[in-house]
């Protein structure tokens, strides 16, 4: 039977193997998890096909048969402050709205523009791994400022990360919402931030790009709409994550500030970036009332697999998940198990063969933590609870 695109079928089992996914086709040569008997919670993709008004844009494209260079993102810039402005409160100048290839490639323009060989870049750690690696690879100091762990939730620690700064930081990276804790930052907390980088005289990087997938009855708060913060903030948003088009390699990096936007474009320029073709027509349709429609039914279905994995996850005695506020992404803490990260390992990847982000790379903090997706059709979802259970038994 064929699929019908335009109703979303989240149930749906995709087979992604030799299709040179990262997600599946690399668990084997990363975990020694075997993809024909494995489960991939790893790469943080979905495993759902993006709405059809995407799949209807490359489609056209195809149909066309000429692939050149694209015009203009005039048409991404809209649909952005379209968008913005529908979800969340605010609606970006045009000419504020620069796209990159991605955030990841985002963040290391941030990194080339902002900073000199040397600097502090800060991070609240755990914390995305990709900004440790691009920070390094340029030749900054990653200055790990460890969030306050407390009753299961991550929070700032202001006061100790004062006292951590030399002056040397230039540069502090915020993930709003947080990856890989889950935390959807509350308004006061965010204003702490943005009053720590005025108090260090820090440019403020705020990286957004899971802004949209918050559980039902969860409301992010743009850092934009802080007051007094324009004059040293750097937005990070994309289409990505929220329709599930990673591999189209586009992002969007938000400046207010002339002076700020000035460097910035400098570095564009020199670096010889320019809009994927592909990229600007995904990210134009997906932004869209099919588009809200199809975020909508997402939403609901991943607060299902959320409570299916944690319900499920805490019942074996000594691991704790860390209640999901955003993100796709699980954290779970194993430290009361008593075992080793090793052993955990072990369990997990050798016993139940669940390929799974290792916490330590997440840098300070992440120790006795897994990085777990939950982004997969919910019979996936409930074979991989099955697993661990089956897994740490003997704890029961």
């Amino acid at each position: 039977m064929r699929h019908d695109p335009t109703t979303p079928d989240f149930d749906e089992i995709i087979d992604r193997r030799g299709t040179n996914c990262s997600k599946w086709d690399q668990m084997q040569a990363v975990y020694g998890v075997s993809p024909d008997d494995g489960i991939a919670m790893w790469v943080a993709d979905m495993d759902f096909r993006p709405p059809a008004c995407v799949q209807r844009a490359v489609e056209e494209m195809a149909a066309h048969g000429i692939y050149g260079y694209a015009a203009s993102d005039a048409a991404q810039k809209e649909a952005i402050g379209w968008w913005m402005d529908r979800r969340h409160g605010w609606r970006p100048e045009p000419g504020d709205i620069f796209t990159t290839h991605g955030l990841v490639n985002a963040t290391g323009v941030c990194v080339d523009a902002f900073t000199d060989p040397g600097d502090g870049v800060v991070l609240f750690t755990p914390v995305y791994h990709a900004f440790a690696r691009v920070i390094r690879a340029a030749g900054r100091q990653v200055v790990e400022c460890p969030l306050a762990l407390q009753d299961g939730r991550y929070l700032p620690d202001f006061d100790a990360w004062d006292a951590m700064m030399t002056g040397r930081e230039k540069v502090m990276i915020l993930c709003s919402p947080q990856n890989p804790g889950g935390r959807v930052w509350s308004r006061a907390e965010l204003e702490g931030w943005a009053e720590f980088a005025r108090r260090h005289d820090l440019i403020l990087v705020s990286d957004e790009i899971h802004c949209d997938l918050t559980m039902p009855g969860v409301t992010h708060t743009a850092m934009t709409r802080l007051d007094g913060v324009a004059d040293r903030l750097v937005m990070l948003t994309a289409t990505t994550k929220t329709f599930n088009i990673a591999g189209a390699h586009i992002g969007n990096v938000i400046i207010s500030d002339p002076t700020l936007r000035s460097r910035f474009a400098a570095r564009m320029g020199a670096l010889g970036l320019s809009p994927n073709s592909f990229g600007l027509a995904m990210a134009t349709a997906a932004m869209s009332p099919e588009g809200v429609e199809w975020l909508e039914a997402l939403r609901s279905y991943l607060d299902g697999n959320r409570r299916l994995f944690e319900e499920g996850v805490a019942a074996i005695p000594g691991v704790r998940p860390m209640p999901l506020e955003a993100t796709y992404l699980e954290w779970v803490d194993f430290s009361g198990t008593g075992m080793t990260r090793e052993e955990v390992l072990a369990r997990i990847e050798g016993e139940a063969k669940i390929a799974v982000n290792h916490g330590t790379s997440f840098g300070l903090g992440g120790e006795s933590f897994q990085r777990f997706n939950i982004a997969t059709p919910r019979a996936r979802v409930a074979e991989a609870v099955s697993r661990l259970q089956a897994a740490f038994a003997d704890l029961q």
